[in-house]
């Protein structure tokens, strides 16, 4: 049930943790390396189930990576089962300079600090044994939390399909907000949507489809995952996020919510497995966790929506050397922009394309809700277009809202038949973008860089715990513009520091009917020679990292 507090306590967070460019949200101020939280989850107690590497990936391409029709639909083996979580969470490398040596993943975060957690729950035995899992991406292996007996394997399949398995993400703010204090509860939610992107793209290329169950409330995920029987370490608990279905993609029908005959044969199971501490001492913010309850999900969301846009996908002019997975092994954020790359026209149009959801296209046919993201746009350097201030209106409904909204002397010149691109007004904004994205060069020196902006307030009024859809959607919106810059052979990187008001000023908003929830820049890198790059599974086969010591590793 929507109250009157929770809205209030949500929308305060979100304007208490604003950056200002007289001050910025509330954090430490400086880094406390000794007590910096370990990036891996273990279960101590558990024996780990190690996962087996592939011996053949897909020859997916570029485009495989979204349309669904394009991809063959692969058996659930305990090999597939682990390709989907390498290419959705795995390890991608490692870094090191001189005196510090830390792990990259497929999935991109705030920091590198990797505030998500993930779990599988598996039904049909077959080379693995079914029950509640947690991933260890450091080891790559399932450690097992719950077993199930026979006949709850069965009323399972016979529930959801017997080559489904159930899939879940989950937050431990408190990484975050080691780093950055309040505002942490926004960069865990980023992480969330990056994640949820990763998983529907490596889901994709073996023909699986990740569903929403988006009918679960938190406290059933609690439930499924056994966490209303842990204690957890003050601080370092985990939030439960999202339940979906991962299944064929040709399957049909699938149920939207967890029936309460099996949420409580779950509820009944025995759990093993103690979460490791991941910090000595921590800082108490009390903001974190009073958004986290006042959006918490106790409801169904307002639309488990699936896109219907029925344009096809823009064919890229120029084919990609790159495969699929290869895009998503090599993903990387640039740290630096040379001011110089420019890309085409037709490549920008190719890249934004990506990002408006599709009926049978990955990621946003995951079932999150209706649109609520537009992008507007600082264009630096992109042949054949003018620089200038530019909205991409992911939803055409929004259209009048959005107008009405901005400066009443912007253009909203159609630029583009094929795409709902808008010409706000023409300059050169290197210095704009820059300012508003905390001072960062990278803003400035690339192609092109923007905000996301989400319609807001009606939004959470309608139910709070839609706060951290929104950032979802960001996230997964950020996930498109990172897999494409690779496979342009660009770059792009997140921008989570920006000052709110600010950016909303050059729009002309007057109230909180939309609000800037996450900043992205995309052009030339500038590669840091000083790295060294290692495999991402060279310490598991030659044995030279203990997992009990990687919180000893420095963050970049």
């Amino acid at each position: 049930m929507v109250t009157d507090s929770d809205v209030q306590t949500t929308i305060q967070y979100h304007e208490a943790t604003k950056h200002h460019f007289h001050r910025y949200a509330r954090a430490l101020g400086y880094l406390d390396w000794d007590t910096q939280p370990n990036p891996f989850r273990f279960y101590e107690g558990t024996t780990p189930l190690k996962l087996p590497f592939s011996k053949e990936e897909p020859k997916a391409l570029h485009l495989d990576l979204y349309e669904r029709s394009r991809n063959q639909t692969h058996p659930l083996s305990l090999e597939n089962l682990s390709l989907f979580l390498e290419l959705s969470l795995g390890l991608s490398a490692w870094k090191s300079i001189p005196g510090a040596r830390w792990p990259l993943r497929m999935n991109p975060s705030s920091g590198n600090l990797h505030p998500t957690e993930s779990y599988v729950i598996l039904h049909t035995p077959k080379e693995y044994p079914p029950g509640v899992f947690h991933y260890n991406p450091f080891l790559h292996a399932l450690e097992p939390r719950a077993g199930f007996p026979e006949e709850l394997c069965h009323r399972f399949r016979t529930y959801f399909g017997s080559e489904s398995f159930l899939f879940a993400l989950t937050s431990i703010h408190w990484r975050e907000a080691w780093k950055y204090g309040e505002r942490a509860f926004r960069y865990s939610n980023h992480d969330l949507g990056h994640a949820i992107a990763s998983s529907s793209f490596a889901g994709n290329l073996l023909g699986w489809k990740v569903t929403y169950l988006s009918e679960v409330t938190d406290d059933e995920l609690d439930r499924i995952l056994g966490f209303d029987r842990i204690h957890w370490h003050d601080h370092e608990e985990e939030y439960p996020e999202v339940l979906a279905c991962v299944h064929p993609k040709d399957q049909a029908e699938i149920p939207l919510r967890v029936p309460e005959d099996l949420l409580s044969k779950i509820s009944a199971l025995s759990f093993q497995g103690t979460p490791n501490r991941l910090s000595s001492d921590h800082v108490d913010w009390e903001i974190i966790p009073e958004v986290a309850r006042s959006s918490r999900k106790s409801g169904n969301a307002s639309s488990n929506s699936i896109p219907t846009l029925d344009k096809p996908l823009l064919v890229p002019k120029e084919a990609k050397d790159l495969t699929a997975v290869q895009i998503i092994r090599q993903r990387r954020s640039a740290l630096a922009f040379d001011g110089e790359t420019s890309i085409t026209q037709s490549q920008f149009a190719e890249i934004l394309d990506k990002t408006l959801p599709r009926k049978d296209c990955a990621p946003f046919d995951f079932g999150l809700g209706p649109v609520r993201v537009h992008l507007l746009l600082f264009v630096h350097r992109v042949t054949g277009l003018a620089p200038g201030l530019y909205m991409f209106v992911r939803d055409e409904r929004d259209f009048e809202l959005l107008r009405s909204s901005c400066r009443p002397e912007f253009l909203w010149k159609k630029i583009n038949d094929d795409l709902p691109l808008y010409l706000l007004g023409e300059g050169m904004l290197m210095r704009e973008a820059t300012a508003v994205s905390c001072h960062q060069p990278i803003a400035g020196d690339s192609s092109f860089s923007l905000g996301m902006i989400a319609k807001f307030r009606p939004v959470i009024e309608e139910a709070p715990f839609l706060y951290r859809h929104l950032f979802w959607e960001t996230g997964m919106i950020g996930q498109v513009l990172y897999l494409e810059a690779e496979a342009y052979g660009i770059r792009s990187t997140g921008i989570g520091c920006f000052f709110d008001d600010p950016t909303h000023q050059i729009m002309g908003l007057k109230d909180n009917t939309f609000q800037s929830l996450y900043h992205f820049t995309v052009g030339g890198p500038v590669e840091d020679a000083r790295l060294q790059t290692w495999p991402p599974y060279f310490h598991l086969k030659e044995n030279m990292i203990d997992p009990s010591q990687v919180i000893n590793f420095d963050l970049p």
